[in-house]
């Protein structure tokens, strides 16, 4: 990093908010994925024209630039690449108003996906999009990602809850897309930004739709003694007519590891455990409820579990989000991934996840958002293992292949980032990928914004590498 950029960046924002020390660039070096790259500096921006100048600090110099927010990110997007550097938005993380007639709020990127929740309790509403790590995530990884949730499956994913931003575009100008009417006029550059992973610029402000507290809510347990059987109750819910809040399952090796973590008796025996959520007025929740257990055990659940109070329901959802966090009492490393395929293979596709980690001699924790066959098989292993890493990374590109030749995507929330971006003719080809590569340089003429990331050479808007020998860690 020269001296000059360096000067610069501490005269756009200040020298103690711009970092170039080799302790704090190795802190920086990935964001939660298994890549890693190496920043030139890391700046922390707390306003949208401190934000604007270290763009145009990057823009004069020739510098790739990278928007980084919690750095929960799995798929590489905020690993900094070719001494990019790192604008970090962790302090922008301001509600700056809610408006509980209209339900919108103005929030900075930096503010925490539950702390915006926090916030807005107190007028009956949420914000809908809930992934597991909404503890710690920030919405602007939230917007870049088109993050999901287990309570998506009725609320749609962050798209739907996003109707307004405020972006510093990679030449340094400040634009506003969409905003507080439903319909804006013109083309909808809004959903073209959410989901663009930092390749069309960073998001200063965010206008969100926030969602109604339900009247009702009631959370199911059931067990089973197949995933196959599982499987088939979701998707005999789904055609049923019915479309519950949540609808997600663990294994059991997954099951006995978060109860071995949080003690809520859950059924360890189990093969398989499905949470069911559904909400809406009381009446119609219990309407829901018979029926859904009446499915349930029409495909061979053993025992149903339907929590008693909130304090139960939490309980039972604590096990679900913190089912990553339980991995460490078997092996100290994970690697989780993320595919979708269509409801009606989910048994299919589940079968080939267990059958190519064993053949890879791996352990896998399958956790899943199965309402909409969003996939996160957690590969768990120790990597200290003498070519463990090899046989990790063999695996989790053929669930990725499995996935997508039964007719699924690479992604349900993640992103494609640095990880699958090798993957991304699997499932376009060149024509679909020049028309997305043409849309990415409509917003970025500089090709300085986050580049090789999502898009393969040559559909880029710079000379795409593959990823580097010994990225991944």
């Amino acid at each position: 990093m020269t001296t000059s950029l360096v000067d610069d960046l501490g005269a756009a924002l200040s020298p103690d908010r711009v970092r170039v020390g080799e302790t704090e660039l190795a802190l920086y070096r990935r964001d939660a994925s298994n890549l890693e790259g190496h920043a030139g500096a890391v700046c922390f921006p707390t306003t949208a024209s401190e934000v604007q100048a270290c763009v145009r600090v990057a823009v004069r110099h020739g510098r790739p630039f990278v928007a980084r927010g919690a750095g929960t990110g799995l798929a590489g997007g905020a690993t900094p690449l070719d001494d990019a550097i790192l604008i970090v938005t962790t302090k922008m993380n301001r509600v700056l108003s809610v408006d509980p007639i209209s339900r919108l709020a103005w929030v900075e990127p930096g503010v925490l996906n539950l702390d915006l929740t926090r916030a807005v309790t107190k007028h009956g509403l949420h914000f809908a999009p809930d992934p597991s790590s909404q503890q710690s995530c920030s919405i602007g990884g939230n917007v870049a990602n088109n993050s999901g949730g287990p309570h998506c499956l009725a609320d749609g994913v962050t798209t739907a809850h996003v109707i307004g931003l405020e972006v510093v575009l990679p030449d340094g100008e400040i634009v506003q897309l969409g905003g507080e009417e439903a319909d804006a006029a013109g083309y909808d550059l809004r959903g073209a930004f959410v989901g663009s992973e930092g390749m069309c610029g960073i998001a200063t402000k965010v206008c969100v739709r926030l969602t109604q507290n339900p009247p009702a809510v009631r959370t199911m347990l059931m067990d089973f003694a197949s995933v196959e059987a599982g499987a088939q109750t979701v998707s005999a819910i789904i055609a049923s007519g019915m479309v519950p809040a949540a609808l997600e399952m663990m294994d059991q090796l997954c099951t006995r590891a978060v109860e071995e973590y949080i003690h809520a008796g859950l059924p360890v025996d189990a093969a398989a455990i499905l949470l069911v959520e559904v909400a809406g007025l009381p009446n119609g929740v219990e309407a829901d409820v018979q029926r859904i257990v009446e499915i349930g055990k029409a495909h061979g659940a053993g025992t149903v579990r339907i929590a008693q109070d909130e304090a139960e329901r939490a309980l039972l959802w604590k096990g679900r989000k913190n089912a990553f966090g339980a991995i460490a009492r078997i092996k100290p490393n994970y690697y989780l991934h993320d595919t979708v395929v269509p409801r009606r293979r989910l048994p299919e596709v589940l079968k080939q996840v267990y059958e190519i980690v064993e053949r890879h001699e791996l352990l896998v924790m399958n956790v899943f958002h199965a309402g909409d066959g969003n996939l996160h098989p957690l590969l768990v292993f120790d990597k200290r293992e003498p070519g463990v890493m090899d046989r990790v990374h063999a695996a989790g590109e053929e669930i990725v292949r499995v996935s997508v030749a039964a007719g699924g995507v690479l992604s349900g929330e993640h992103g494609i980032g640095l990880e699958k971006r090798d993957f991304m003719s699997l499932m376009f080809n060149a024509e679909d990928l020049d028309a997305q590569a043409r849309l990415r340089r409509a917003f970025d003429t500089t090709g300085l914004a986050n580049p090789n990331k999502v898009l393969p050479s040559p559909a880029s808007c710079g000379d795409v590498q593959h990823v580097p020998e010994g990225a991944w860690i």
